[in-house]
């Protein structure tokens, strides 16, 4: 029976996951050294192995170019240089917002022949030995009218959705844009991306567009979570934002904030293709540099009331919680990975000696068992 125990545990836990959207917790923000680098690193993406960082310099107007670095751990990063094939070679030049899928499409924003072309967005298909498919992203995705353009873009793990920006410039202050929001767009065929017909609703709880400007995107690979950056119209304040769904063809939630102030124009989240890391950049003294946070759970999963004869507070928790019942109860706390990490008959919860991190509480009594979810941060 003890063999059965946690495969059973985790058959209701996955199906519980399933049915409740939840938003990430990630800790403290730790610094990402490139070495080698001595300029601006910003709009990082990070590989669906996780073996390669990419990142533009400082949008200066005048020469914006993509580089990668190669990882050595989670916060630190070897300079290897300009991302081959991509870059111009004229001044000024735009190229910058890498986002790359599992098959090494590559995709990127570039104003080359803008406004000739409205299509700014381009792909290439790195090989072995060389690449394929050079060339702009065509789709009905983009707005063809002098000033708009695509200002970022992001593509998911398994390159058939892209989520884009799209942004009005017109002599608005200090060189924003004047509106931006976003869209999702579905892949044709290697050249092509079309707009979903439903992504206005998909994305009516992100779009604040009376009040932000909204860009940057990145999805991750389950296509359940989206981050942004929003921009406060008439301020120079920045935000990270994630917004949560359930199931794929579900509309994303209202954002909630993950970075804000203090920290000077943090922007650009990309997630690492498990979800458990989030690097972004934000200015740093007089440069923009790249910080990483992981994941430490997640919120909004838990009733601290179970019913009104059975409660466990706080939740979450650093260390005690406590259950208040109407009768003598059994607890068994299980990690993540379902292992049982205390047992007892008290109505007190000690995981001071556990690591942060989401618990599952069985509670028994002599009328019911309850299964709650603990975070501990």
């Amino acid at each position: 029976m003890k063999k059965l125990r946690y495969p059973t545990l985790f058959l209701f836990l996955s199906v519980v996951i399933k049915l409740n959207a939840q938003t990430p917790i990630f800790g403290n923000e730790v610094p990402v050294t490139i070495n080698g680098l001595t300029f601006d690193a910003m709009e990082p993406f990070l590989s669906t192995d996780g073996n390669a960082l990419f990142f533009n310099n400082l949008n200066d107007g005048i020469t914006t170019s993509l580089y990668y670095a190669s990882k050595v751990n989670d916060v630190t990063f070897n300079y290897i240089g300009p991302v081959p094939v991509v870059n111009q070679t004229v001044t000024p030049r735009l190229d910058g917002v890498a986002s790359v899928d599992t098959l090494n499409n590559f995709y990127w924003v570039s104003t080359r022949n803008y406004s000739t072309s409205f299509e700014n967005l381009h792909r290439v298909r790195f090989l072995t030995s060389g690449y394929t498919n050079f060339g702009p992203l065509h789709g009905n995705f983009y707005i063809p009218i002098p000033g708009w353009l695509i200002m970022d873009a992001g593509i998911n793990f398994y390159g058939d959705q892209l989520i884009y920006c799209n942004a009005q410039f017109n002599g608005c202050a200090n060189g924003l844009p004047c509106k931006a929001s976003l869209g999702l767009a579905n892949k044709v065929n290697d050249s092509t991306f079309n707009k979903d017909s439903n992504t206005n609703i998909l994305m009516a709880n992100v779009n604040d567009t009376a009040a932000y400007i909204v860009y940057a995107p990145a999805i991750t690979k389950d296509g359940l979570e989206l981050y942004y950056t929003r921009l406060l119209k008439n301020s120079t304040q920045t935000e990270i934002m994630v917004a949560t769904r359930t199931n794929t063809i579900s509309p994303f939630s209202v954002g909630t904030l993950l970075i804000g102030a203090p920290y000077i124009a943090p922007e650009g989240p990309t997630l690492s293709t498990d979800k458990t890391k989030m690097y972004y950049h934000r200015k740093d003294g007089n440069l923009h540099k790249i910080y990483l946070r992981y994941r430490t759970g997640t919120t909004d999963i838990h009733k601290n009331v179970i019913d009104n004869n059975l409660s466990l507070f706080p939740n979450p928790t650093n260390g005690m919680s406590y259950i208040r019942s109407t009768e003598e109860v059994m607890v068994k706390v299980y990690n993540v990975v379902g292992v049982e990490v205390l047992r007892t008959t008290a109505c007190s919860i000690n995981l001071n000696d556990q690591p942060n991190g989401l618990y599952f509480v069985n509670i028994t009594t002599d009328k019911t068992t309850k299964l709650i979810k603990l975070l501990k941060e």
